[in-house]
């Protein structure tokens, strides 16, 4: 086979891999079926690693495919199947496509550069020893899979939306309703921030530097550079054949080939076989064998570094330090809700949540803070918007990581799709019957805050949107009804805090358990409530 197909056969596998990843988190409108997920994130290395640790299934065997992979032919990994790795070729691509309109030079900055191993040493520490001690924080923030989930869920899906809204609203004035608006209600202005903040860092080092966040940044393309050293396949310099024309280093974007030396430092290349295609003279090569040809070829290069010793070479250093931690002040403030009952008076009496509520399906607090990558493709897939990435409700080695936001949204009854495309098993797939008595938290009733009691009039919001009836309305004064909420029914779903019309505060909130608990099944039937509502209020 000609090896300069490997580079078309790569570009076509890994623009597969990404749009299909790509697309699990743009469907807004919930197409795909969930079992295509699991499919899809197979190969990811770091969900499919910690969801092995935590389910020991050959389902989860993913990452140990890419480790037999890396063994054979290098970081094939890196090239084909990792979104990010892709996002920054396609950016890359761009860059060459927009200079070459303007009738700028081939980009000069893909040259041969020394291994920056304290910068990628250092992050790879910072992922690993925190993880060993039981924290995955620095994971969620470096792992490859889960950047490139919160750039897709944050930047691109909102775009997707927008796009989809404006040209709904153009056809509703042709009177076609062919496509239909979607409700976007935004997200946890840190989250965005910080996708925006990765983005650009990606965007700014594909342009100008190749791979460089790769073999500096990435932690996954450390410890597969680490081990492609041994691999068995190895592409490497044809000395015989080569006129160091320098071609291949121009394309390289690893900046792994030493034009001068007439080397590969193959622990950097990540497989785009783009020397092969470009090389005049052939004078690119496979080798065959675990362990490196450098011994055989030392003596030569040590000849061709004593010869040119005396030559002056100067290569510019530029420093790579990017404070991609950015401060902001303020959450978003955006609900929703279709109460059209206005309080007159707000509510005084302060409520603060001691436990954040996880989904349902990721077990306990512990057990979701030590499994979840932060990669928000159930942020994504949420019907109603209830998850949504926290900034420090879990504390600040939780940020990021979901939790139920009830000012956005409740759990949907009948839904489980969160657990269902779960990549790491953090929040674990379990059976509609179950999720329906998983109590995932306890409703709070805050007497002072409800309306029934500081305004003398009718509400039931809360009781009427209630799945398992934990919230009744009782007698109260004035022939008036008020909540009374039974614990041992409640599964934490927020409905009642969602539809509670009252602000600042709740009048009714959900307390997360720590510990997920089994709620108990109510027998009762649903007693309906004689209020007089308003002729606005929608229930």
């Amino acid at each position: 086979m000609n090896v300069t197909v490997l580079k078309k056969i790569r570009v076509a596998v890994s623009l597969l891999f990404f749009l299909f990843t790509l697309s699990l988190f743009l469907d807004y409108r919930n197409i795909l079926p969930p079992s295509v997920y699991s499919k899809i994130l197979f190969l990811q290395f770091i969900p499919s690693f910690i969801k092995f640790i935590s389910v020991m299934g050959i389902g989860a065997a993913g990452f140990i495919v890419i480790l037999l992979l890396t063994l054979f032919s290098g970081r094939v990994y890196c090239s084909s199947i990792c979104p990010l790795g892709t996002l920054q070729d396609i950016v890359a691509f761009l860059s060459r496509k927009l200079k070459k309109k303007k009738g700028k030079k081939k980009r000069e900055f893909l040259r041969y550069e020394k291994s920056k191993n304290w910068w990628r040493y250092s992050f790879f520490a910072l992922a690993v020893i925190p993880f060993l001690g039981g924290t995955i924080f620095f994971i969620n923030l470096l792992d490859p899979y889960s950047s490139f989930g919160k750039i897709s869920a944050h930047l691109f899906r909102p775009l997707l939306i927008m796009v989809n809204n404006a040209i709904a609203f153009l056809f509703e004035k042709m009177n076609l309703y062919i496509v239909y608006p979607f409700e976007y209600k935004g997200v946890e202005i840190f989250s965005l921030l910080f996708a925006f903040a990765i983005f650009m860092l990606i965007v700014y080092l594909s342009f100008t530097k190749g791979r460089l966040y790769c073999n500096t940044v990435c932690p996954v393309g450390t410890l597969l550079g680490l081990m492609a050293k041994y691999s068995f396949v190895k592409i490497a310099v044809d000395e015989t054949k080569c006129k160091a024309c320098g071609i291949c280093e121009r394309v390289c974007k690893a900046n792994c080939i030493d034009k001068k030396n007439k080397k590969v430092d193959f622990d950097r290349c990540v497989a785009c076989f783009n020397c092969f295609d470009v090389c005049p003279t052939d004078g690119m090569k496979f080798e065959y064998g675990f362990f490196s040809s450098s011994k055989k070829n030392s003596q030569n290069i040590e000849e061709i570094r004593l010869s040119e010793r005396e030559e002056k070479v100067s290569h510019s250093k530029r420093n790579f330090l990017f404070n991609t931690f950015v401060y902001a002040v303020g959450l978003t403030g955006i609900t929703l809700s279709q109460i059209k009952i206005t309080p007159k008076k707000q509510s005084k009496v302060a409520v603060f949540r001691k436990n954040p509520v996880t989904p349902p399906g990721s077990q306990s607090r512990n057990n979701f803070a030590q499994n979840c990558t932060a990669c928000h493709l159930c942020v994504s897939v949420c019907p109603t918007q209830v998850l949504q990435p926290a900034y420090l409700e879990y504390g600040l080695l939780g940020m990021f990581q979901p939790r139920m936001d009830y000012q956005m949204g409740f759990c949907n009854f009948e839904c489980k799709l969160c657990g269902d495309v779960c990549p790491t098993s953090a929040i674990s797939p379990i059976s509609l019957e179950e999720k329906k008595l998983k109590q995932l938290g306890k409703a709070k009733f805050v007497k002072d805050n409800c309306i029934v009691n500081t305004e003398n009039t009718d509400c039931g919001a809360c009781s009427e949107h209630c799945p398992t009836k934990a919230v009744n309305m009782v007698p109260y004064k004035n022939k008036l009804v008020i909540p009374e909420v039974k614990d041992e029914f409640c599964i934490g779903c927020g409905a009642c805090e969602f539809a509670c019309p009252t602000k600042p505060y709740k009048a009714i909130y959900v307390e997360g358990n720590p510990k997920h608990l089994t709620a108990k099944i109510n027998k009762e039937k649903k007693i309906e409530q004689e209020v007089d509502y308003k002729e606005e209020f929608p229930f």
